[in-house]
């Protein structure tokens, strides 16, 4: 394995007092980093389908956050794992007659240039898990001689009753946690599982899938190792944030900090980070209930920058419901536009003298406390608005301004 250290670059510490809401505490907490390096991991996408508006919301809260890491000059790596190998993409690569391997890459390609359209940065590391089967092995070992996993006729499962903590990120009773791990595939009936929410680390082949060779026989890594494995690899043992969609805090998330921390005795993730779901016709925004809004519609109404605007208009750990074009907030969004561009095409150097300064602290302030773009956005709504009433007589403070703000949120100036 390689060190991880060798991904991060050198810079110096930042003293900005910025606090994160951890999901495992509950609480807002003072962000540190004794190295000035910061590791983030975000769980990607399983590529079969393609990108809606859900999985907008998510990446570009994170993209976000990455940016402003690197604005407080933070080193940061940044790593979103793509889940190439699983359940769903196997279905639905039988129901469209395609092989497997091309339905993920042909979704995946569309996601990417869906994200380069949102003015996503690239991920510094980009995994897939297919490309990590070896390294998911090597963990199940280990698990297996710490006596946290059994194997049983070439599946191989996480004991979840040695590990008394299971439950600390989700806060559910076993009880509570049965029937939403079974709506993510467990299967409580299994006969070669010693207790209902044991979950497969490895799983063994069934007729027509893919497969890789184990020691347990030909088979295939069960989702929850596969980003164990990954994090681990490319962020070390001890991973700074690690974010992704509310609906993946349990199972996923529980079960990845169970075996990750039975394997290393280390804590895992240090701030865990989760994006609120977005809903459309009374529904959580999903693949299997079919209520999707995809990015590839939208984008044939609105700019990137609209659509960023959009969802940033959002706070990250809201629920929120998209409204079609009756949506409030993307009516803002389309105001706030015109009225960026306008301020953008004034002429400076006239009208009053304007001191930027509560403005620019307004939005610092808001971003510290836990990446508040919503109201961060207000700030550079009312300075536009100021300069547009009474002028910039500063010759473009108010410009620079705002091209930082954009820089930190991923808007791109196009109003040249």
């Amino acid at each position: 394995m390689r060190n991880p250290a060798q991904y991060f670059p050198k810079v110096r510490k930042s003293m900005i007092q910025l606090r994160i809401f951890n999901s495992m505490t509950g609480r807002k907490e003072l962000f540190s980093s004794e190295t000035g390096n910061v590791g983030v991991y975000v769980c990607g996408i399983t590529p079969y389908d393609v990108t809606h508006l859900g999985h907008a919301f998510t990446y570009t809260f994170f993209d976000v956050v990455v940016r402003y890491l690197r604005y407080l000059r933070y080193g940061v790596t940044y790593v979103q794992n793509l889940t190439d190998i699983d359940d769903d993409i196997l279905k639905k690569a039988e129901q469209e007659n395609k092989n497997w391997r091309r339905l993920a890459e042909e979704n995946t390609q569309k996601y990417l240039e869906d994200m380069r359209w949102l003015n996503n940065l690239q991920p510094d590391v980009y995994p897939k898990a297919t490309d990590h089967i070896e390294d998911a092995i090597h963990i199940v070992m280990e698990l297996k001689k710490k006596s946290k996993a059994y194997e049983i006729d070439g599946n191989v499962y996480f004991n979840t009753n040695s590990d008394k903590e299971y439950g600390k990120l989700s806060k559910l009773s076993r009880q509570e946690m049965l029937p939403i791990a079974n709506e993510h595939g467990n299967d409580p009936n299994d006969p070669k599982k010693r207790d209902p929410l044991d979950f497969v680390l490895w799983q063994a082949k069934k007729p027509g899938e893919p497969s890789w060779r184990s020691p347990w026989g030909e088979g295939r890594p069960g989702w929850h190792i596969e980003c164990s494995t990954m994090s681990m690899k490319y962020l070390g043992e001890s991973v700074d944030i690690h974010g992704g969609g509310g609906d993946l805090k349990f199972p996923h998330h529980e079960s990845s900090i169970a075996q990750s921390e039975h394997l290393t005795g280390k804590q895992f993730v240090k701030y865990w980070m989760h994006t609120g779901m977005v809903r459309y016709k009374g529904e959580k925004m999903s693949k299997s209930l079919g209520n999707l809004v995809l990015l590839r519609d939208l984008k044939e109404k609105y700019s990137p920058n609209i659509i960023r605007t959009y969802l940033l208009s959002h706070h990250y750990r809201s629920v929120w419901e998209f409204k079609d074009d009756e949506d409030e907030e993307m009516i803002k969004a389309l105001e706030r536009d015109k009225l960026f561009k306008k301020v953008w095409l004034a002429q400076s150097g006239m009208g009053e003298p304007l001191d930027i300064s509560e403005y620019e602290k307004g939005f610092f302030e808001a971003m510290n406390d836990d990446f508040n773009t919503p109201v961060a956005m207000d700030n550079l709504k009312n300075l536009a608005d100021h300069v547009l009433k009474h002028g910039d007589k500063h010759s473009g403070d108010a410009k620079a301004f705002l091209n930082k703000a954009f820089n930190i949120l991923g808007l791109a100036i196009e109003y040249e």
